[in-house]
């Protein structure tokens, strides 16, 4: 859809689920961050909750609120309709995010999203990709934590990299914080649907593939290197394979842009300190995926924190992230790192909000259909997290 069709839309941005933690924290980002005439709308199923969250923005009386109950297939077509870019936190999105991903495709409205449920990810894709591709949808999930510190990480890696040639980028991610009663309800139930990942997984490479091979024969490779557990002196610690959403992101990007190189590889890693600690992960993470697939004890795991729940203010104060890269390429090394606060709330309400004003008000590339960060936005959207506080860094450059 040409962009001056979406102009005449009642709102350039519309925040669905609000209510919620990291909703109510994003709306008071754009309350305080969205540029001057800004035309924003909450929406959600309750408007008395809706209400509550408005009246803690200062100077917001006005603000448009939405009823919109992702059960209600019309309201979500109006939302989507009103709207220029639409942001969601509203998960699990496996359970809760279709309907909107749908009626953003069939009107050509973007659509971002924090999600980090692979699952999720494959099945629009397989659902709504060619549908937002001819509309002029702009689909990007994972604009929070997970994924843009690491996908947007690789892309100022690899532009300070020689072009077309081989390059070989490995990810290390450090963080400390609490996390909140929706995100650990997400990953238990991304747990538990591990086989329908796999499944949705295969399906799109197998479709995916069919693409390449009737298209041009693109030569590239972009592969994944899972790596090893080993003590890294770049990373500063012991390093594990960290097998999330974040490394099949940057590897999408890798794919869809050629600056990535005739051959590129990435390794995706957690950094603990101590040996220990790092056995003790991969332990721990597989007891949870056990107790998961069955539904008693999946049903205790999910009383372990109710969805609302999150970090205190001092508690996210003291939360922050360091995502490293380390790329070579033709005799060339160099350092990166993307570092910031409270990961999963503060920074990830940046973040979200960032990407969604990027979409909204931005000179970026004719794309349409579901996109990585660094593909539908890249060095405009470093610029502006770079703005807001999120630091983009060279360590070191051989």
């Amino acid at each position: 859809m040409p962009e001056g069709d979406r102009a005449d839309r009642p709102y350039d941005v519309v925040l669905f689920g609000a209510t919620g933690f990291t909703g109510a924290l994003t709306a008071e980002y754009l309350a305080s961050n969205g540029p001057a005439g800004l035309r924003w709308a909450l929406a959600g199923r309750n408007m008395a909750k809706l209400e509550a969250v408005r009246s803690r923005l200062s100077g917001f009386d006005d603000l448009p609120l939405l009823r919109a109950d992702i059960t209600d297939e019309q309201s979500i077509r109006e939302v989507a309709s009103s709207a220029r870019v639409v942001i969601t936190t509203v998960g699990p999105y496996i359970h809760y995010g279709e309907p909107l991903v749908a009626a953003c495709a069939a009107a050509g409205t973007d659509y971002v999203d924090l999600t980090g449920e692979p699952e999720f990810v494959d099945l629009m894709w397989l659902r709504y990709g060619e549908t937002a591709a001819r509309s002029g949808a702009r689909i990007v999930h994972s604009c929070g934590f997970d994924s843009i510190p690491h996908d947007l990480g690789a892309l100022f890696t690899v532009q300070q990299l020689p072009e077309d040639v081989p390059i070989r980028l490995q990810g290390f991610v450090r963080a400390g914080g609490t996390f909140s009663g929706g995100t650990y309800h997400s990953a238990v139930h991304g747990m538990s649907r591990l086989r329908h990942g796999i499944r949705a997984g295969r399906e799109r490479r197998n479709a995916e593939r069919s693409a390449r091979s009737v298209s041009s024969g693109d030569a590239r490779r972009v592969r994944g290197a899972p790596g090893n557990p080993h003590n890294d002196s770049t990373a500063g610690g012991w390093v594990v394979p960290f097998p999330t959403i974040d490394p099949q992101t940057v590897l999408r990007s890798a794919r869809a842009l050629d600056r990535y190189g005739p051959d590129f590889t990435y390794s995706h890693y957690l950094v603990v300190k101590r040996l220990p600690k790092a056995v003790g992960l991969v332990g721990g993470a597989g007891v949870l995926i056990a107790l998961a697939q069955v539904p008693f004890t999946r049903d205790l795991l999910l009383r372990v924190k109710d969805p609302g729940d999150g970090p205190t203010r001092e508690q996210r104060a003291r939360a922050w992230f360091k995502v490293r890269m380390l790329g070579e390429a033709d005799g060339r090394r160099v350092v990166t790192e993307v570092s910031g606060g409270d990961p999963g709330y503060g920074e990830t309400s940046k973040m979200l909000s960032e990407s969604a004003l990027c979409l909204a008000f931005d000179s970026l590339p004719e794309r349409s259909g579901q996109l990585t960060p660094a593909v539908a936005m890249g060095q405009p959207l470093i610029d502006r997290l770079v703005k807001a506080g999120i630091r983009f860094t060279t360590v070191s450059s051989e």
